[in-house]
């Protein structure tokens, strides 16, 4: 007879999820709510994070003991080249407001989400977590970036002060199902699905790239993160800053071609190195968060195969 051992897990009464009609926040709705969470989902229909007052309302009437910001403003390299002021403002104003009110409460447990682009540009890769505001940012994002090391800098006042424990996440580049697949304002996978697939419909004779194909990235499916944000609370991993990727890297120019091979399409690429390529590499060092014991499950193709099919059901 086998004796089955039940892994107890911390138990959280109600989890606040703002943001959660992004690409992450509704995956971590579907994902914890699998695992029998009391989710309370919250989004700009409910509440104005632009707005001091009712952001203070949300947090007092919901009560949560568990409150994961997924809220921000987010797009890719054109998105946050052409409208810095919006990047910086409305993320900044979204994080100031959570985190203030934050001081009229009983401590909480409260993780925010970051992103890999707070890093310095010429940062050593693998990018550690002791590597932040050691250098200059890079130029085409730098205000979001801006933004979010602004986060952590409150968010770590407030937890000495107030007796909060907030956790700062750092996701590399992450994609799937529920992004945001605008052709000039979404990250690189979604926005190359989207354009790739309208070329294969009209039968394009050429596909046009930004930049020179040469940069690497790293990028995470979203489940994956989801997984790792699930890991993070059962097991009650309290450090101020931790990064989550995958571990592996890929150049713009591979990863257009694996888009394409799983689309089938059969033009021709043409890269535009007119256009800027951004951060030349940025690999996150992952090792804290593998070291504990988490590690993604999805490979890359993988999760652009399962990416697509979900983009081709909604369109």
């Amino acid at each position: 007879m086998k004796i089955k051992f039940l892994k107890l897990k911390v138990v959280y009464k109600k989890i606040l999820i703002t943001g959660s009609n992004g690409l992450v926040g509704s995956t971590l709705v579907r994902y914890l709510k699998e695992s029998d969470y009391n989710v309370i989902p919250s989004t700009r229909k409910d509440t104005n994070l632009f707005s001091f007052e009712e952001t203070k309302i949300l947090i007092n009437n919901t009560k949560p003991d568990l409150i994961i910001n997924c809220a921000a403003k987010v797009g890719g390299i054109l998105a946050n080249n052409t409208y810095r002021s919006d990047f910086i403002l409305e993320n900044l104003k979204i994080n100031m407001n959570l985190l203030e009110a934050l001081k009229e409460v009983e401590p909480l447990r409260f993780i925010n989400l970051g992103s890999s682009c707070i890093y310095p540009l010429n940062a050593p890769n693998p990018i550690k977590e002791e590597y932040i505001m050691e250098g200059k940012l890079e130029q085409t994002n730098s205000p979001y970036a801006m933004a979010k090391l602004t986060s952590i800098e409150i968010g770590d006042a407030i937890s000495k002060e107030y007796g909060h424990n907030i956790t700062n996440l750092m996701p590399t580049n992450l994609y799937g199902p529920g992004d945001n697949f605008d052709e000039n304002n979404s990250h690189v996978i979604p926005g190359l699905i989207s354009r790739l697939n309208k070329a294969k419909n009209l039968n394009s004779e050429y596909f046009h790239v930004w930049g020179t194909g040469k940069p690497l990235r790293e990028f995470l499916y979203s489940i994956d993160f989801a997984d790792a944000v699930k890991f993070i609370i059962e097991n009650k991993i309290n450090d101020n800053l931790i990064n989550v990727g995958s571990g592996e890297e890929v150049s713009i120019f591979e990863l257009v071609k694996i888009i394409k091979r799983i689309i089938d399409f059969k033009g021709e690429l043409l890269f535009d190195s007119n256009k800027p390529d951004g951060n030349p590499r940025k690999l996150l060092d992952s090792s804290k968060i593998n070291n504990l014991g988490w590690k993604p499950k999805y490979d890359l193709e993988k999760g652009i195969q399962e990416t697509y099919k979900w983009y081709l059901n909604t369109i």
